[in-house]
């Protein structure tokens, strides 16, 4: 078994044992895509690359995008403990993103980086959802 499918497993295993629902899972390609609507998390991606494992979950999408609400995004990248607020090419679509080193990476890290995402959606919901109308 090549070292990327060890992680591939363990990251998957690891997930298991917190109970999220792995609604998508492409061994080939090194994707899972979870949910655990109780933490916040839907249809997170979940990719594990030759280095790093990449974390990406869409959030919204900005309807009337100004100066001040990429400023306020901005600004609140600076209170998330692990990852960040991202924008997709359109400038539009607001994802929240992380990723960690594969070669050391621990359980509590990739729960740390999900827990993360989970106080962000709790903390920050009541913007999102100004910034989608």
């Amino acid at each position: 078994m090549s070292e990327k499918n060890k992680i591939f497993n363990k990251v998957k295993n690891w997930l298991l044992d917190y109970e999220f629902n792995i609604s998508f899972q492409d061994e080939n390609q090194k994707v899972l895509i979870i949910e655990k609507e109780s933490n916040g998390i839907k249809n997170m991606i979940l990719i594990v690359s030759d280095t790093i494992l990449i974390m990406e979950q869409f959030l919204f999408e900005i309807k009337n995008p100004t100066q001040e609400i990429y400023k306020i995004l901005l600004q609140k990248n600076r209170d998330i403990v692990h990852g960040a607020f991202v924008l997709d090419h359109s400038g539009k679509k607001v994802i929240f993103r992380d990723t960690l080193p594969v070669d050391n990476m621990a359980q509590n890290e990739v729960m740390a980086s999900i827990d993360s995402l989970g106080i962000l959606v709790g903390e920050f919901n009541s913007e999102m959802i100004q910034m989608t109308k």
